[in-house]
């Protein structure tokens, strides 16, 4: 077996199980690397509206898990099934173009609803499908697709579906053992509503019943009606013999009989289903929501009717909810609930692969689209120093190598990446203009200036549309047009000589570490310390005239008590419009 030597790394063990538990589903079919069995890992999602960053976890950790397989040298494939002959469920808020007249599609497959208005994609699953494969591909993510409409419609199941059919009785009495069982109370940091719920449930719809079983008995198979569409049917007769069924639709009356052998119009009810599908394709492993931990959950419940279909339930984690700074909660029913698309408008993929890869699946996290994105950016950018320079530690260095590149090769990166910060407050101060950006950009160190906008590119084009798209107008960064002459005339002696301490060193410090330099050092030598004093050598009250003396320039600059860091802001203004505010 090809075995990891990394023992800090969940990714690593989770690739050690895998590659155990493959071996043991095929004892002696190995004798080398490339006849080594194809290792099947999977991952489920439903598209009933934007999937967003929590169903994300979803794909990214048996992703990680089949890129660690796949360095090894060994086969593997990362089965994505799309969940798109599920029923549409419910009306989602805040999409455009969709109002509550969309609810006479509720109980048709997802393939059968039209697509939002203005749509270039056929129907409602396409064109949620489409922007996830768009980010996966961005994030190097390499799966193989399978649309479960295609699957059904085109009777590749129909084997299983007639022995689930004969077999309705044996699945019955699994699903009756949970049928009344409550979960245990749990102690919870906070309660988990359904829209949480719904969005940690990762393949399939939690809520959805598990088989009809009226006057007729227990059936685990829901017919489309022929009629309206819809999968609110019931199952009145059936038999195994001739594999006739007859169902009557509970919404438009509509009934008719047709030979299951030969019918493609409906499906396993989503208890039976999943773990269908793992007999089907082999899957040994695939993570789970955390409400799989509850007593009759789909995981749970699939673990044993799995045997039936002659396969074995996956290994895999229950991972937990990803957050959103500022955001309580998100679910994909909800409009507005950030995507991995919306992700990547304002973050490189190496920083959202890095986001999943750092966090063990059962560690919640949040992913920021707030002023915290800055934070995480100085955080990855010191990580990416260290792994440089060779100080990391193990399982630092492991995550950074799994977010910047995969088993085919390196993601495509910034040449010069600059800090996030500074970036986003040139991008503010410059207001989409791009010469003014090149000039304050290559104005940060003089001895090697940026050459052309490019080298700063995707990472300056991401913060310019954090700026744009997340940060407040109130917020945002508007210089004066002309000097503040009521504030300068009212300066005592002390805010004034500050002033000219930095009028005084400004071309001599023109550059980012030059007049960061300046900036602390001004408060210091009006204290009688050197610019160069650190910290330790200077009694408290320094930090509090820094303070001041900023609150000062701020207010000469943009008329407000903060902004963007004074070196980045400095250099935006310029040196002549700065002298011109600041009353030289």
């Amino acid at each position: 077996m090809a075995q990891s030597t990394e023992t800090t790394d969940w990714v690593s063990r989770f690739a050690d199980e895998v590659i155990e538990e493959s071996e043991r589903r095929a004892p002696g079919a190995a004798t080398s690397l490339a006849t080594a069995p194809v290792v099947v890992v999977a991952s489920g999602l439903s598209p009933s509206g934007p999937i967003h960053l929590g169903n994300l976890r979803e794909v990214m950790t048996p992703h990680l898990v089949a890129d660690e397989i796949r360095r090894r040298g060994l086969q593997v494939r990362h089965l994505i099934s799309w969940d798109d002959y599920d029923r549409y469920r419910k009306v989602p808020a805040g999409i455009a173009g969709v109002d509550e007249s969309w609810a006479e599609h509720i109980g048709k497959p997802l393939t059968s609803v039209p697509a939002p208005k203005g749509s270039a994609y056929p129907n409602w699953a396409e064109h949620f499908k489409a922007a996830m494969v768009e980010a996966l591909g961005e994030l190097g993510v390499e799966f193989d697709g399978i649309s479960q409409t295609a699957q059904y419609t085109s009777g590749v199941y129909r084997e299983q579906i007639l022995h689930a059919m004969r077999h309705r009785g044996d699945i019955d009495a699994i699903l009756e053992q949970y049928r009344t069982k409550k979960a245990p109370p749990k102690k919870q940091q906070k309660p988990l509503d359904e829209a949480e719920l719904e969005a940690a449930e990762g393949s399939g719809a939690a809520d959805e019943d598990d088989g009809s079983s009226g006057s007729a008995g227990y059936f685990p198979y829901k017919p489309y009606c022929g009629n309206c569409e819809k999968d609110l049917t019931t199952v009145t007769a059936y038999d195994d013999d001739s594999t006739e069924l007859t169902y009557t639709c509970d919404v438009c009356g509509f009934s008719e009989t047709v030979r299951l052998n030969e019918f493609n119009r409906g499906k396993l009810v989503w208890k039976v289903d999943w773990p269908m599908r793992w007999a089907y394709e082999g899957v040994v492993f695939e993570p789970s929501g955390v409400d799989h931990s509850s007593p009759g959950s789909s995981f749970q419940v699939g673990g044993q009717i799995v045997g039936i279909f002659g396969g074995k339930q996956p290994i895999g984690p229950m991972y937990a909810f990803v957050g959103i700074s500022g955001m309580a909660k998100m679910s994909s029913s909800k409009g507005g609930v950030p995507t991995p698309g919306d992700a990547l408008q304002i973050m490189e993929p190496q920083l959202l692969r890095w986001l999943y890869a750092r966090r063990r699946p059962n560690q919640s996290f949040k992913i920021a689209f707030d002023q915290e994105i800055q934070r995480l950016y100085d955080e990855w950018d010191k990580l990416d120093a260290k792994v440089a320079d060779g100080s990391a530690l193990p399982a630092d260095i492991a995550a950074h190598a799994r977010a910047v590149r995969t088993a085919g090769g390196e993601l495509p990166r910034t040449a010069r990446p600059l800090p996030y910060r500074t970036l986003a407050s040139v991008a503010d101060i410059t207001a989409g203009h791009a010469d003014q950006a090149l000039r304050i950009l290559s104005e940060l160190d003089p001895s090697n200036p940026l050459g052309s906008l490019d080298e700063a590119r995707p990472r300056y084009d991401k913060a310019e549309a954090w700026i744009n798209t997340h940060v407040p107008a109130d917020q945002r960064t508007i210089v004066r047009d002309e000097a503040d002459v009521e504030l300068l005339k009212s300066l005592d002696e002390a805010s004034a000589q500050s002033l000219r301490l930095l009028l005084d060193g400004l071309a001599e410090h023109w550059s980012l570490d030059g007049l960061t330099h300046l900036v602390y050092g001004v408060p210091k030598v009006q204290a009688g310390f050197s610019a160069d004093a650190t910290p330790k050598e200077l009694p408290a009250e320094i930090k509090t005239a820094q303070r001041t003396f900023f609150a000062l320039l701020y207010h000469l600059l943009v008329g407000r008590d903060t902004g963007p860091r004074l070196p980045t802001l400095l250099l935006a203004v310029g040196q002549e419009r700065v002298r011109t505010l600041l009353g030289a």
